[in-house]
């Protein structure tokens, strides 16, 4: 038995709600306890969209009668006032939670409604500053990207296309190890390996990596957490080479799991100044902080 169509906590960011087509995982999400959300059509036709509709209307209602209840106890407890009541999010059966499937999905990222020169992370409920020579990612098949410098060129190796830089975010899910510092520096060599050696068609874009070492690392606040980055200058077969840094510091929502930040720059012409790495890092907010200044970030300032 599988459930019925309806919002439930995302296996991958259970800081937010998913919609559950009754077969398998949308690309749908919203933030629990909000109303209004979309309530995407199920593959089973007219009667299945029927019974989602019941199903939405039904938990309005039950939503409904939990508010009242607790307005009218709350005139008796004032401790049932001292924040806000919400319904508890419906829970997927033990077993149940397939992965998502089909073409890879251009990043969840996306701008904030009132402020055009910052990008949200909502997974990860993190802030970037869009600095100057950077966009928002556009035609991006890989995953949890969340800005590019504009445009693309030819690759100095095998393939199409490639970007002078990227920067990624995501959340440490596969290992129960915590430390931002052994986190950066296993992240790290994946980074220089994922950036410059094979694409996911098995070319090499960059003729592959000849070598790479540390030119700096150390730790640093982020969004008022204590982070450690790792930064590698890499050598490659075919041009310039680059740069890769991983950036790990503990989430400020949901379970405070680590998050993962990595910065893809090439080096040459038209690559974005390193200075960048520290510039985004310094901006990094948690999502509603609308405190631009107050030392976040400050910590940058690596030991080579």
């Amino acid at each position: 038995m599988t459930p019925a169509p309806g919002w439930y906590p995302d296996p991958h960011a259970p800081h937010l709600e998913r919609w559950w087509d009754g077969t398998a995982w949308t690309e749908h999400r919203r933030t629990p306890g909000v109303p209004g959300g979309p309530v995407p059509p199920s593959p089973g036709g007219s009667g299945s969209r029927t019974r989602v509709i019941a199903l939405v209307t039904a938990a309005a209602v039950l939503v409904a009668a939990i508010v009242t209840g607790a307005v009218l106890l709350g005139d008796d407890d004032p401790e049932i006032r001292t924040g806000p009541t919400t319904a508890p999010s419906a829970q997927v059966p033990d077993g149940v939670g397939p992965t998502p499937s089909g073409p890879p999905s251009e990043s969840a990222s996306g701008p904030p409604a009132d402020d055009p020169d910052l990008v949200e992370d909502q997974l990860n409920g993190i802030t970037f500053p869009l600095l100057d020579g950077w966009v928002r990612p556009e035609n991006i098949s890989q995953d949890d990207v969340v800005m590019t410098t504009p445009g693309t060129h030819d690759c100095p190796g095998e393939g199409s296309v490639c970007r002078h830089g990227l920067v990624m975010s995501r959340t440490v899910t596969a290992t129960d190890e915590t430390s931002p510092e052994l986190l950066a520096e296993e992240d790290v060599s994946d980074a220089v390996e994922d950036a410059f050696e094979e694409d996911a068609l098995d070319r090499k874009p960059h003729g592959g990596v000849e070598s790479h070492k540390v030119v700096k690392s150390g730790p640093v606040a982020v969004a008022g957490r204590a982070g450690y980055f790792v930064r590698r200058q890499v050598t490659t077969g075919k041009g310039p080479g680059g740069y890769v840094q991983s950036l790990v510091f503990p989430s400020t929502i949901g379970t405070g799991a680590p998050i993962v930040v990595r910065y893809v720059f090439e080096a040459g012409d038209g690559a974005p100044p390193l200075a960048d790495m520290d510039r985004i890092t310094r901006g990094i907010r948690a999502a509603g902080d609308a405190d631009p200044g107050g030392g976040v970030g400050a910590g940058v300032g690596p030991t080579p």
